[in-house]
């Protein structure tokens, strides 16, 4: 048994903000058959304070990074976790990384190095009962681990970085540096250095053992100028080290067939029963029935991923008998654009700002096509969860969209292989002639219900993923190798 302590800033589904959530919160089930025991080192935010059940003290501390802190070991929602409990740093309500004000909070640099310490002086067997053999490190929060382990004392554990969305990097002044505790070495070496300023991501890039992404087209992606964020370089340098492990979904969270949210289960063999959740859909966002397809965006409403292109094409969609759908947040300008089609289509567009968990299940149970035309994307689970329940996918051909959706050209459906629409470049023009190959799709019934089919039948599971990534843990550790993670 290889035991792995996970450090991430956020974890399903105790605290979520995005797609690093997901992944954290369903990989310890998901390697568990792969002889990998894993518990994840969280913040004591005051949800996960909350869901623990009668948590052992492990450790305390009166001055930690500016305050008493302890490590609690608990279990929640069916998660071993070990908690820092530190209410000087993460005793706040919200978002746990912005204030009231929409602003990072301004001592994020010494919030989430503390984290990093405590995963670090873990690996160096702070608590005698617990002493794992591999970190595994989540994006910028907790990108020191890797540098802790290579420039503080040595701890003789392995690390392993994974970078979820390289635009998030964790870049703050050097006046923060004497807060970190990091051993002096690192600045002069320059593994913090990053355009006149400091970056844990790049820190953790550099240093850890090894460094995956979240698909294999990210992998390659990010060591080019256009998708790199300015740490191209880096990444090409480290090409040797680093992985593009696809993200997988947990498909019994994830489950038409099993699904409350739904207003009825259906299957692969039941496809006629999306019509009734459709309708349950469309009853929601207040929209009028109709012959036409039923588009929909599940998403945070910014550039990345790509809204802004969709917007001119509404009213084409409407003009042609379709229908749109959308949920999410995020940028003012975009929210308002999507708000004002809205008021100038009644019963055509529905939108709803904010987010709600069990309403994104039936979106995807009821709409035809999920719409995800991102400039970049590392992976992507909203088209997993398309896939899973027999929303069609249309999307960019970028990152994991172009990992795991396969076009319906003609060669795709003669061979019978196509899974979605995937378009490219990345730009308006592209994305409506997508749009407009949507629509002829859906007027040859057969067709789109053998892509619905065959999507349902994808293996969007964690079992491949999950074998490289404890194939990675045992090559770092000297164990067997089964598999490179690159196959």
């Amino acid at each position: 048994m290889i035991e792995v302590l996970s450090i991430a800033s956020e974890i399903v589904p105790l605290v979520k903000t995005g797609g690093l959530a997901d992944v954290v919160g369903a990989l310890p089930a998901a390697l568990a058959p792969f002889g990998v025991r894993v518990t994840t080192l969280v913040p004591g935010y005051p949800a996960v304070i909350a869901a623990l059940a009668d948590p052992e003290v492990l450790w305390s501390h009166a001055d930690y990074f500016g305050g008493p802190a302890r490590l609690l070991k608990g279990r929640a929602a069916a998660l071993d976790l070990l908690v820092l409990d530190a209410g000087h740093l993460y005793g706040r309500p919200g978002n746990p990384y912005i204030g009231p004000d929409g602003r990072d909070w301004p001592d994020n640099a010494r919030r989430f190095a503390a984290l990093s310490f405590m995963a670090y002086e873990l690996g160096a067997g702070l608590v005698p009962t617990y002493r794992p053999e591999i970190l595994h490190a989540h994006d910028w929060q907790t990108g020191l681990v890797p540098a802790y382990a290579r420039f503080n004392a040595p701890t003789g554990v392995k690390t392993v970085l994974t970078v979820h969305n390289i635009a998030f990097q964790g870049v703050f002044g050097w006046d923060v540096f004497n807060a970190l505790r990091l051993d002096y070495r690192a600045a002069g070496e320059g593994a913090l250095e990053y355009w006149g300023n400091l970056s844990f991501l790049k820190a953790g890039l550099q240093t850890a053992d090894a460094v995956t992404t979240v698909s294999p087209t990210y992998a390659h992606e990010i060591r080019t100028a256009e998708y790199g964020m300015g740490l191209e370089g880096l990444l090409r340098a480290r090409a040797d080290s680093l992985f593009g492990i696809l993200n997988g979904i947990d498909t019994r969270v994830w489950d038409p067939g099993h699904d409350p949210a739904l207003a009825v289960p259906y299957g692969v063999h039941a496809l006629g029963d999306r019509a009734q959740n459709r309708a349950a859909l469309e009853e929601r966002f207040g929209l009028e029935p109709g012959e036409g397809p039923l588009f929909s965006v599940v998403s945070r409403l910014t550039w990345q991923k790509g809204l802004d292109l969709l917007v001119p094409h509404i009213d084409m969609i409407v003009e042609n008998g379709g229908r749109l759908v959308v949920l999410g947040s995020g940028d003012a300008a975009l929210e308002q654009a999507f708000r004002a089609a809205a008021a100038r289509h009644p019963g055509k567009v529905g939108v709803m700002i904010g987010y709600d968990e069990p309403l994104s299940h039936l979106v995807q149970g009821g709409a035809d096509v999920m719409l995800v035309p991102s400039r970049f994307e590392p992976c992507g689970l909203t088209q997993l969860y398309a896939l899973r329940y027999g929303s069609i996918p249309l999307v960019a051909r970028v990152g994991g969209l172009a990992d795991t959706v396969i076009d319906a050209n003609a060669a795709a459906l003669d061979a019978g292989a196509a899974t979605g629409i995937v378009f490219s470049p990345v730009t308006e023009e592209a994305l409506g002639e997508a749009l407009r190959r949507g629509f002829a799709l859906y007027q040859q019934p057969k067709v789109w219900r053998k892509m619905q089919r065959r999507g349902l039948k994808s293996d969007v599971s964690w079992d491949k993923s999950a074998r490289h990534y404890a194939d990675l843990y045992a090559t770092l550790t000297g164990r067997e190798h089964h598999a490179d993670p690159n196959d």
